[in-house]
Protein backbone atom coordinates (compact mmCIF):
# COMPACT_ATOMS: atom_id res chain seq x y z
CA UNK A 1 0.00 0.00 0.00
CA UNK A 2 1.14 3.53 -0.79
CA UNK A 3 0.58 5.87 2.13
CA UNK A 4 -0.34 9.45 1.31
CA UNK A 5 -0.63 12.34 3.76
CA UNK A 6 -2.83 15.25 2.68
CA UNK A 7 -2.19 18.41 4.71
CA UNK A 8 -5.12 20.79 4.54
CA UNK A 9 -7.42 17.94 3.60
CA UNK A 10 -10.68 19.91 3.59
CA UNK A 11 -9.65 22.17 0.71
CA UNK A 12 -11.75 22.06 -2.44
CA UNK A 13 -9.07 20.51 -4.65
CA UNK A 14 -8.02 18.16 -1.86
CA UNK A 15 -11.58 16.87 -1.52
CA UNK A 16 -11.67 16.05 -5.24
CA UNK A 17 -8.32 14.27 -4.95
CA UNK A 18 -9.55 12.24 -1.98
CA UNK A 19 -12.71 11.15 -3.76
CA UNK A 20 -10.80 10.11 -6.86
CA UNK A 21 -8.12 8.23 -4.94
CA UNK A 22 -10.72 6.27 -3.01
CA UNK A 23 -12.53 5.39 -6.25
CA UNK A 24 -9.54 4.76 -8.49
CA UNK A 25 -6.51 3.72 -6.42
CA UNK A 26 -7.45 0.96 -4.01
CA UNK A 27 -3.80 0.42 -3.06
CA UNK A 28 -3.52 3.88 -1.46
CA UNK A 29 -4.07 4.65 2.21
CA UNK A 30 -4.95 8.27 2.91
CA UNK A 31 -4.12 10.18 6.08
CA UNK A 32 -6.18 13.37 6.09
CA UNK A 33 -4.79 16.18 8.23
CA UNK A 34 -6.84 19.26 9.07
CA UNK A 35 -7.73 21.57 11.94
CA UNK A 36 -11.22 20.19 12.53
CA UNK A 37 -11.58 16.53 11.64
CA UNK A 38 -15.35 16.74 11.96
CA UNK A 39 -15.46 18.49 8.59
CA UNK A 40 -14.51 15.17 6.98
CA UNK A 41 -16.96 12.99 8.90
CA UNK A 42 -18.32 11.71 5.59
CA UNK A 43 -15.02 9.85 5.08
CA UNK A 44 -14.43 8.53 8.60
CA UNK A 45 -15.80 5.06 7.85
CA UNK A 46 -13.70 4.54 4.70
CA UNK A 47 -11.33 1.63 5.36
CA UNK A 48 -8.34 3.29 3.69
CA UNK A 49 -8.75 6.64 5.48
CA UNK A 50 -7.29 7.96 8.72
CA UNK A 51 -8.34 11.46 9.79
CA UNK A 52 -6.11 13.52 12.07
CA UNK A 53 -6.76 16.81 13.85
CA UNK A 54 -3.68 19.01 13.58
CA UNK A 55 -2.21 22.42 12.93
CA UNK A 56 0.16 22.59 9.98
CA UNK A 57 1.98 25.49 11.63
CA UNK A 58 3.00 23.23 14.55
CA UNK A 59 5.98 21.03 13.80
CA UNK A 60 5.09 18.28 16.25
CA UNK A 61 1.65 17.88 14.68
CA UNK A 62 3.13 17.61 11.20
CA UNK A 63 5.95 15.32 12.28
CA UNK A 64 3.59 12.92 14.03
CA UNK A 65 1.33 12.78 10.97
CA UNK A 66 4.29 12.19 8.66
CA UNK A 67 5.35 8.94 10.32
CA UNK A 68 5.14 6.00 7.92
CA UNK A 69 4.05 8.09 4.93
CA UNK A 70 5.34 7.72 1.38
CA UNK A 71 3.94 10.91 -0.17
CA UNK A 72 3.01 14.25 1.40
CA UNK A 73 0.69 16.64 -0.44
CA UNK A 74 0.41 20.20 0.89
CA UNK A 75 -3.05 21.24 -0.26
CA UNK A 76 -2.66 24.89 0.67
CA UNK A 77 -0.45 27.74 -0.51
CA UNK A 78 2.18 28.75 2.03
CA UNK A 79 1.56 32.47 2.51
CA UNK A 80 3.08 32.52 5.99
CA UNK A 81 5.70 35.25 6.39
CA UNK A 82 8.28 32.82 7.77
CA UNK A 83 7.23 29.90 5.53
CA UNK A 84 6.58 27.78 8.59
CA UNK A 85 4.28 25.47 6.59
CA UNK A 86 6.89 24.51 4.01
CA UNK A 87 9.68 24.33 6.59
CA UNK A 88 7.62 22.04 8.83
CA UNK A 89 6.76 19.71 5.98
CA UNK A 90 10.30 19.60 4.59
CA UNK A 91 11.84 18.92 8.00
CA UNK A 92 9.25 16.30 8.94
CA UNK A 93 9.55 14.60 5.54
CA UNK A 94 13.31 14.33 6.00
CA UNK A 95 12.93 13.10 9.56
CA UNK A 96 10.54 10.36 8.45
CA UNK A 97 12.14 9.42 5.11
CA UNK A 98 9.13 10.47 3.05
CA UNK A 99 9.99 9.90 -0.59
CA UNK A 100 7.81 12.51 -2.34
CA UNK A 101 6.41 15.98 -1.58
CA UNK A 102 3.80 17.85 -3.62
CA UNK A 103 3.10 21.50 -2.78
CA UNK A 104 0.40 23.85 -3.99
CA UNK A 105 1.54 27.28 -5.16
CA UNK A 106 0.31 30.04 -7.45
CA UNK A 107 1.03 31.18 -10.97
CA UNK A 108 3.33 34.17 -11.29
CA UNK A 109 6.09 33.22 -8.88
CA UNK A 110 8.65 33.46 -11.71
CA UNK A 111 7.00 36.43 -13.40
CA UNK A 112 6.08 33.91 -16.07
CA UNK A 113 2.58 35.21 -16.90
CA UNK A 114 2.68 37.63 -19.83
CA UNK A 115 0.57 40.58 -20.85
CA UNK A 116 -2.31 42.40 -19.24
CA UNK A 117 -3.44 39.39 -17.24
CA UNK A 118 0.02 38.93 -15.76
CA UNK A 119 -0.02 42.54 -14.55
CA UNK A 120 -3.54 42.22 -13.14
CA UNK A 121 -2.80 38.91 -11.40
CA UNK A 122 0.36 40.33 -9.85
CA UNK A 123 -1.62 43.18 -8.32
CA UNK A 124 -4.09 40.71 -6.80
CA UNK A 125 -1.48 38.44 -5.20
CA UNK A 126 1.54 40.68 -4.61
CA UNK A 127 1.14 40.82 -0.82
CA UNK A 128 1.54 37.05 -0.57
CA UNK A 129 3.98 36.65 -3.45
CA UNK A 130 7.28 36.82 -1.51
CA UNK A 131 6.20 33.94 0.75
CA UNK A 132 4.95 31.92 -2.24
CA UNK A 133 8.26 32.46 -4.06
CA UNK A 134 10.27 31.46 -1.02
CA UNK A 135 8.20 28.34 -0.34
CA UNK A 136 9.07 27.09 -3.83
CA UNK A 137 12.74 27.92 -3.21
CA UNK A 138 12.79 26.05 0.11
CA UNK A 139 11.17 22.99 -1.41
CA UNK A 140 13.30 22.92 -4.56
CA UNK A 141 16.50 23.23 -2.52
CA UNK A 142 15.46 20.71 0.12
CA UNK A 143 16.93 17.67 -1.60
CA UNK A 144 13.54 15.95 -1.41
CA UNK A 145 11.85 14.62 -4.56
CA UNK A 146 9.21 17.30 -5.09
CA UNK A 147 6.71 18.96 -7.38
CA UNK A 148 5.55 22.56 -7.08
CA UNK A 149 2.10 23.03 -8.63
CA UNK A 150 1.50 26.59 -9.83
CA UNK A 151 -2.26 26.88 -9.89
CA UNK A 152 -4.03 29.45 -12.08
CA UNK A 153 -7.23 31.23 -11.09
CA UNK A 154 -9.61 28.35 -10.43
CA UNK A 155 -13.17 27.59 -11.46
CA UNK A 156 -15.67 24.84 -10.71
CA UNK A 157 -16.19 23.59 -14.25
CA UNK A 158 -16.54 19.82 -14.48
CA UNK A 159 -14.10 19.41 -17.35
CA UNK A 160 -10.59 18.03 -16.98
CA UNK A 161 -8.71 20.08 -19.53
CA UNK A 162 -5.25 21.55 -19.02
CA UNK A 163 -1.81 22.21 -20.41
CA UNK A 164 1.33 21.85 -18.29
CA UNK A 165 4.21 24.30 -18.58
CA UNK A 166 7.56 24.00 -16.85
CA UNK A 167 9.72 26.34 -14.79
CA UNK A 168 11.68 27.80 -17.70
CA UNK A 169 8.61 28.29 -19.89
CA UNK A 170 6.18 31.16 -20.27
CA UNK A 171 2.82 30.42 -18.67
CA UNK A 172 -0.07 29.57 -20.98
CA UNK A 173 -3.66 30.18 -19.90
CA UNK A 174 -5.09 32.18 -17.02
CA UNK A 175 -7.65 29.81 -15.46
CA UNK A 176 -8.39 26.14 -14.97
CA UNK A 177 -10.83 23.85 -13.23
CA UNK A 178 -10.30 22.41 -9.78
CA UNK A 179 -11.00 19.06 -11.41
CA UNK A 180 -7.96 19.61 -13.63
CA UNK A 181 -5.69 20.50 -10.71
CA UNK A 182 -6.84 17.36 -8.90
CA UNK A 183 -6.13 15.26 -11.99
CA UNK A 184 -2.45 16.22 -11.93
CA UNK A 185 -2.16 15.33 -8.24
CA UNK A 186 -3.90 11.99 -8.74
CA UNK A 187 -1.45 11.19 -11.54
CA UNK A 188 1.56 12.00 -9.36
CA UNK A 189 0.24 9.78 -6.58
CA UNK A 190 -0.23 6.95 -9.09
CA UNK A 191 3.26 7.48 -10.53
CA UNK A 192 5.63 9.46 -8.27
CA UNK A 193 8.13 9.78 -11.14
CA UNK A 194 5.62 11.98 -12.98
CA UNK A 195 6.71 15.65 -12.85
CA UNK A 196 9.37 14.75 -10.28
CA UNK A 197 11.71 17.60 -9.28
CA UNK A 198 9.79 20.11 -11.34
CA UNK A 199 7.70 23.22 -10.90
CA UNK A 200 4.76 23.21 -13.25
CA UNK A 201 2.10 25.64 -14.32
CA UNK A 202 -1.33 24.13 -14.97
CA UNK A 203 -4.07 25.94 -16.88
CA UNK A 204 -6.65 25.60 -19.64
CA UNK A 205 -4.83 26.72 -22.78
CA UNK A 206 -8.15 27.94 -24.21
CA UNK A 207 -8.08 30.76 -21.65
CA UNK A 208 -4.84 32.15 -23.05
CA UNK A 209 -5.19 35.82 -23.98
CA UNK A 210 -7.97 36.54 -21.50
CA UNK A 211 -7.45 39.62 -19.34
CA UNK A 212 -9.37 38.32 -16.33
CA UNK A 213 -10.06 34.89 -14.78
CA UNK A 214 -12.49 32.60 -16.57
CA UNK A 215 -15.18 31.18 -14.28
Amino acid sequence: MTKVLILGANGQVARIVEKRILNEQKDVELTLFLRNSGRLDSLKDEKNVTIIDGDISKYDDVNNAMKGQDIAYIATVDHTSDNVITKNVVNAAKENNVSRVIETNIMGIYNEIPGEFGKWSYEQVKSGLPAAINSDKILSESGLPYTTLRFPWLNDRDEVKYLITHKDEEGIGVSGSRQSMADVIVKIIADPEYLKNDSVGIADADTQGENRPVY
